[in-house]
C-alpha cells in the first residue's frame, strides 16, 4: 500500500483560498470541528437563498458536491440581532480543498 502526501493550501480561516466565501457581511465560516457556514437573516427565505447560492459556488469550485453532514436552523431573539441563523455544517476537507487537490495530484 503506498501513502500519498496531498499538499493544502490554506489561508488564515482554515480553508482553501479559492474557496466561495458567503458574500453577506452577517454570514461568515466558523472554525472546527463540522465548520458551519453561517448565513443570519431577519428574513429566513433571504437566509436560505443565500445558503444555496453558496453551496451551488463551492460544489461548482470543488467539481462535486459538497459533503454537508447536517443543517442547523436557529433563533436569536435578542434586539439588535438578526432574528434567523441558518448553519450549513460541511465536511472540513471540502472546504479545505482536498478533492480538488486529490484530482491535482493524479494529474500529475
Amino acid at each position: 500500500m503506498s501513502e500519498q502526501t496531498i499538499h493544502l493550501e490554506l489561508n488564515d480561516e482554515g480553508v482553501a483560498p479559492g474557496l466561495p466565501t458567503p458574500t453577506d457581511p452577517q454570514d461568515h465560516i466558523h472554525d472546527v470541528p463540522y465548520r458551519p457556514v453561517e448565513f443570519r437573516d431577519d428574513d429566513l427565505p433571504a437566509a436560505l437563498e443565500r445558503g444555496a447560492a453558496w453551496l451551488r459556488k463551492a460544489q461548482q469550485w470543488l467539481g462535486e458536491p459538497a459533503d454537508v453532514i447536517a443543517i442547523h436552523l436557529d433563533y436569536d431573539d435578542r434586539d439588535g440581532y438578526p432574528y434567523y441563523n441558518l448553519k450549513i455544517l460541511c465536511n472540513e476537507e471540502d472546504l479545505a480543498g482536498v478533492p480538488l487537490a486529490i484530482k491535482q495530484g493524479s494529474r500529475s
